[in-house]
């Protein structure tokens, strides 16, 4: 049973076109990447009901991975969505796919397997044997910039996932909260989540039920914690964002320098990086890594930045040192 597409969904269709025209190659191998939040797992969903797209492939499976701690317990789901009455191994899921109909498989927040560095070897063997397979397609979403090694992903690569734009949070956020509410304060609002989806869409919900003047006012209280009351990463802007900080690739200094970095909107370009004083070891090894999990960018004025509702996380939870 594959989930539905979202109903609603904005902005993105520079982004889904890309995405169409890659899984419409021969045999693609497709990775959907960005931060926590931004809206992975909707394209991916929209993408795998496009009409182009069901008419490439007649079966088409999406794999939840948050759940699976190991290559071998992919394995066992993979072999649950196909249908498969027992748990079989790797070999009788590649014979399957070999000899099936094209097939596009969705391996959704792949990250769980990949982030930890004792599972990493193994999880990116088991992708290359998956990708071995020519009629297979694989579209995976991951959090991060980075692509797993040992599989040959199809160009041009797609862009790492970026905030909506203004226009389109507004959208998002109408659907759900309705438009009889004061413009300006939206806006306030909207500023609040830096355009991430997640955040637009959390906050849209609490206005829905309580209006501007009662969220912004919470809002001041709260701060994430606001937009925290769900049980995991699609309904808990905190637990998104911990997921993502808790990454092993997060060294004590990729650490310091978001928390010094959630306190500057303007960021720091690599020359206020190297000329600073911060005792931060490898300062640009730093840098690296937030960009790496995506809890950092580059703008286009070379700056490196955090998004606001990320920032604004750092400074209640890990604000920066006196050091």
């Amino acid at each position: 049973m594959l989930p539905p597409a979202p109903k609603i969904f904005h902005g993105r269709n520079f982004e889904l076109h890309k995405v169409i025209e890659l899984l419409t190659q021969y045999s693609p191998r497709v990775a959907i990447l960005g931060p926590g939040g931004i809206g992975k797992t909707s394209l991916a969903q929209i993408a795998l009901h496009h009409e182009d797209v069901v008419a490439k492939y007649p079966e088409r499976y999406f794999v939840p991975c948050h759940s699976s701690l190991t290559s071998s317990d992919l394995i066992s789901t993979i072999s649950s969505h196909i249908g498969f009455q027992s748990a079989k191994g790797l070999q009788h899921i590649l014979n399957y796919f070999a000899c099936s109909k094209p097939t596009l498989l969705v391996l959704d927040n792949f990250e769980t397997l990949w982030e930890p560095a004792s599972t990493r070897m193994d999880t990116e063997e088991f992708l290359s044997q998956l990708a071995g397979v020519p009629q297979l397609a694989m579209l995976i979403t991951m959090r991060g910039a980075e692509h797993p090694q040992k599989t040959r992903w199809t160009r041009p690569f797609l862009q790492p996932l970026t905030p909506l734009s203004n226009a389109a949070a507004l959208q998002v956020f109408v659907d759900i909260a309705e438009d009889q509410h004061e413009l300006s304060k939206v806006q306030q609002l909207l500023d609040i989540t830096g355009n991430l989806p997640l955040a637009v869409n959390l906050m849209a919900n609490v206005v829905a039920h309580e209006g501007c003047d009662q969220t912004l006012s919470r809002w001041n209280k709260e701060n994430t914690h606001l937009l925290s009351d769900g049980y995991d990463q699609r309904s808990s802007l905190d637990i998104s964002i911990m997921l993502s900080y808790s990454s092993p690739r997060m060294t004590c200094g990729a650490k310091e320098l978001l928390s010094l970095l959630s306190m500057l909107p303007d960021g720091l370009s690599d020359a206020d990086l190297v000329q600073s004083k911060l005792p931060l070891e490898n300062i640009l090894s730093c840098k690296l890594s937030l960009v790496q999990v995506s809890l950092a960018y580059v703008d286009n004025t070379k700056h490196l930045k955090c998004l606001v509702p990320i920032g604004k996380y750092i400074q209640r939870v890990h604000p920066p040192s006196s050091n």
